[in-house]
């Protein structure tokens, strides 16, 4: 936490609103919108899942509609598909940038187009913090009049290349303030559009789609997905230290990879002129060159209680979407076999990723 944030939620209880709606979430929504350079919309919801679906509806996805979608993310970000009883196509990372490849969605697209069975939206991801080559996809979906959604649940603060901020891209933008990310509402998550429309009616199914009217009247199917006005307030206190937070997770990146980088050891790139957040410090281990595998490093650490992750096992490998269409030449694959994110919060001391980095360099040189 910041340190305001109990004001706001002092605030939040002086003016009796603690259910969803009230003065803090109007706030709430006003600051990001400020933050994302204004002209967008903001919609508060309780998770990111939420502004995905509720974005997928409104951009007409429904029964048997193919939804293109990086296989590389978190099973919140792809979900909200099969909840519309939609199909989804999944695609490949771009090894230069880890983020999805856009020529390979090019080709496809002209090749759906030709053969008439274009998708009904395009979902890329921006992964550990970084933004897609929005520009390209931008005009990719422009071409072929597919709507485009951009999971950018893990980037608020990252930019594009010419200064446009992640969350700004595309017909739809969704954020997440879940526990784990880089600024938090303890959970929620946020719908952004430049189509005023489309706000408006976020808002409405996700108040359980209540008509206008003194009774309780119902014309379609709608949703309990409004962020409380107490979360709300938590976001307030957040946004202050937004920027703050990303700088200190850029240092901690920059720290691991200057003092881990070698033969066999390389972290997720950054495109020139990208600023990703480095929500996640993401490196990729070549057991073939170093002799210790990811599995070698998780363990290792996990014996003196520090935890490190594999990367998104690709959801075109999960279970539930086990045949599901896959386009790719398996990048993905290759980095959840050899990826692992290390420890990177905001407030890790100098002390713990120095600890870190010493134990994974000892294992490392051990085994030279």
């Amino acid at each position: 936490m910041s340190g305001r944030e109990e004001v706001y939620i002092a605030e939040a209880f002086a003016s009796n609103f603690i259910a969803p709606l009230g003065p803090q979430l109007d706030r709430f929504e006003a600051a990001v919108s400020d933050y994302l350079g204004g002209g967008v919309h903001c919609v508060g919801l309780s998770s990111g899942s939420a502004a995905l679906h509720l974005g997928l509806r409104i951009a007409g996805v429904g029964a048997g509609d193919e939804v293109w979608i990086s296989s590389m993310t978190f099973a919140g970000g792809i979900f909200p598909v099969s909840y519309l009883g939609a199909r989804p196509r999944f695609f490949d990372l771009d090894p230069q940038s880890w983020t999805v490849d856009t020529g390979l969605l090019a080709r496809e697209l002209d090749i759906a187009a030709n053969e008439g069975r274009l998708p009904k939206a395009i979902v890329p991801t921006d992964l550990y913090g970084q933004s897609v080559d929005l520009e390209p996809l931008e005009a990719m979906a422009a071409k072929h009049g597919v709507r485009l959604l951009l999971d950018s649940a893990e980037s608020l603060g990252a930019q594009y290349s010419n200064g446009r901020k992640a969350g700004t891209g595309g017909d739809a933008a969704i954020l997440s303030f879940n526990g784990n990310k880089i600024i938090t509402t303890s959970g929620g998550g946020m719908l952004v559009t430049k189509h005023k429309e489309w706000a408006n009616e976020a808002r409405f199914l996700s108040t359980q789609a209540r008509d206008p009217a003194p009774h309780y009247e119902h014309s379609t199917l709608g949703y309990n997905y409004r962020l409380s006005n107490i979360c709300a307030a938590i976001g307030l206190g957040q946004m202050e230290v937004l920027d703050e937070r990303v700088a200190r997770r850029r240092e901690i990146f920059e720290h691991y990879h200057d003092a881990l980088s070698r033969p066999g050891v390389s972290f997720m790139p950054e495109p020139d002129g990208f600023h990703s957040t480095r929500w996640l410090t993401a490196l990729e281990i070549d057991t073939a060159i170093t002799n210790v595998s990811k599995e070698d490093i998780r363990l290792m650490l996990l014996e003196h209680e520090i935890e490190a992750r594999p990367l998104w096992k690709p959801m075109h490998l999960q279970p539930f979407y086990s045949g599901a269409p896959y386009c790719g030449t398996r990048t993905d694959e290759r980095l959840f076999e050899q990826g692992l994110c290390l420890p990177s919060g905001s407030d890790l001391s100098d002390a713990e990723q120095n600890e870190v980095i010493e134990r994974i360099g000892d294992l490392l040189d051990s085994r030279r």
